[in-house]
């Protein structure tokens, strides 16, 4: 669409509003509210993989009784993740219910891509199975979650967690990436129909703030194809496990849109989930943190105490 510039000027800065709102959200889920580690004890810095010279890492948050439940918390806004954004009072809402939380650093944009971004969480997911017994958390019991970019991660483990390789020198990559849950703010889920049907995200303006070392670049057939292969969507199976979504009506970061699609693919294949649409609700909003309660209410009701199956490779060896 072609502006005159004095349109192309407020146009620009209406996004820039909407980036920076996206931007203190994820502050928020990160760091803005500080607490104290009251009731839960937080071990730093575990180094969960290695690659290209990065240390990936991941601070745990134990609660005083675990109930065998572990929590994967995506540290991700724009897939930008920071040490400086990992939370004790979040990690509160889970650790005071019993579970475990392990909130997770990935390699970040723009240095490393959304594909090599997920494969730091199916890393992280593998270690955090192999670890579970010393951190009080079942194998068979891990559900993950996130806002926004880190929604977007948790939903592709969810949909696009595997078995591992059983020929891998490193035990921990012989161990299974899948999650058993999993529930997330805003996600984004299908790059390739944003708010309508055929609107590519990559075409938008909105998205160029993001685009530097995601992977997409000048050629549209390429786009198209990275686009499909990292959009949730496209992988949603009947072994997909149960998926909860909170999202705000009025998102234009991340339309609704998003949401709407994603659970309808999830109904077509017959996957457990469950939809709660914030009304005149934007890209995050007052009190919802609160809402961290429903997703550890979501976690305990789908990660239920049961045996391991004889044969499953998930538990740690």
């Amino acid at each position: 669409m072609f502006l005159a510039d004095g349109k192309e000027v407020l146009e620009m800065k209406r996004w820039r509003g909407l980036i920076l709102l996206a931007l203190l959200v994820c502050l928020w889920l990160g760091h803005a509210t500080q607490a104290q580690d009251a009731d839960q004890a937080r071990v730093r810095d575990v180094i969960y993989g290695k690659k290209e010279g990065v240390a990936l890492t991941m601070d745990v948050f134990k609660p005083a009784q675990p109930n065998g439940i572990g929590v994967l918390w995506m540290v991700s806004g724009g897939w930008v993740s920071r040490h400086a954004s990992i939370n004790p009072s979040m990690a509160k809402y889970f650790t005071d219910r019993g579970q475990t939380v392990f909130q997770v650093v990935h390699g970040t944009r723009p240095r490393f891509t959304l594909e090599e971004i997920q494969g730091d969480i199916h890393r992280a997911t593998r270690f955090i199975r192999a670890k579970a017994k010393e951190y009080g958390v079942e194998p068979q019991r891990l559900g993950i979650s996130g806002g926004s970019s880190g929604g977007h991660l948790a939903l592709m483990q969810g949909v696009g967690g595997d078995d591992g390789d059983e020929k891998a020198k490193d035990p921990i990559d012989q161990l299974s990436s899948r999650v058993q849950a999993v529930a997330c703010f805003f996600p984004p889920t299908d790059l390739l129909n944003w708010g309508e049907p055929g609107q590519a995200v990559f075409l938008l303006d909105l998205f160029k703030p993001f685009a530097p070392g995601t992977g997409f670049n000048d050629d549209l057939q390429h786009n198209k194809a990275l686009a499909r292969k990292v959009s949730p969507i496209t992988h949603v199976s009947k072994q997909t496990p149960p998926i909860f979504i909170i999202h705000g009506d009025a998102d234009k970061l991340v339309p609704i849109y998003q949401a709407e699609i994603f659970v309808a693919r999830l109904k077509e294949t017959g996957v457990k989930h469950k939809l709660v649409v914030r009304p005149g609700k934007g890209h995050g909003w007052i009190g919802i943190q609160q809402d961290l309660k429903l997703f550890a209410d979501w976690f305990e009701e789908q990660l239920p105490k049961k045996q391991p199956v004889e044969g499953d490779r998930v538990s740690a060896t």
